[in-house]
């Protein structure tokens, strides 16, 4: 009897520690290089991660560069069936699938974006 009830308990621990896990998680990243995407990928892909992506020092040093690892993360996301899209000319966000990006339609924004996804 008290056998089985502490085996219950540590499986009911074990449940509380995987929920735990599957806490979401709003993260920043910086984007220095073209190298730094695989961790973003990473987080992404486990499907708890919201990603906030600095790109100020990759567009400073390398346009094309930076276009490679937009255009990568954007592939990735979308197979995800996720949501990417930059805010201003230095912030990317991109989430997995539970969340969306809220985008301002096209009427109301002032300026386009080269970098825009959306």
């Amino acid at each position: 009897g008290k056998e089985s009830a502490s085996d219950e308990y540590v499986e009911i621990d074990l449940e509380q520690h995987s929920e735990k896990k599957n806490k979401v998680v709003v993260r920043p990243f910086t984007l220095k290089q073209y190298d730094d995407i695989n961790e973003i990928l990473n987080s992404l892909r486990e499907g708890y991660t919201i990603a906030i992506i600095d790109i100020k020092p990759i567009r400073a040093k390398d346009v094309i560069e930076l276009k490679r690892a937009v255009a990568k993360i954007k592939k990735t996301v979308e197979a995800m069936e996720g949501s990417i899209a930059g805010f201003g000319e230095n912030i990317i966000i991109a989430t997995p699938t539970f969340a969306e990006v809220h985008r301002v339609h096209e009427k109301t924004a002032s300026k386009k974006d080269p970098l825009e996804f959306y």
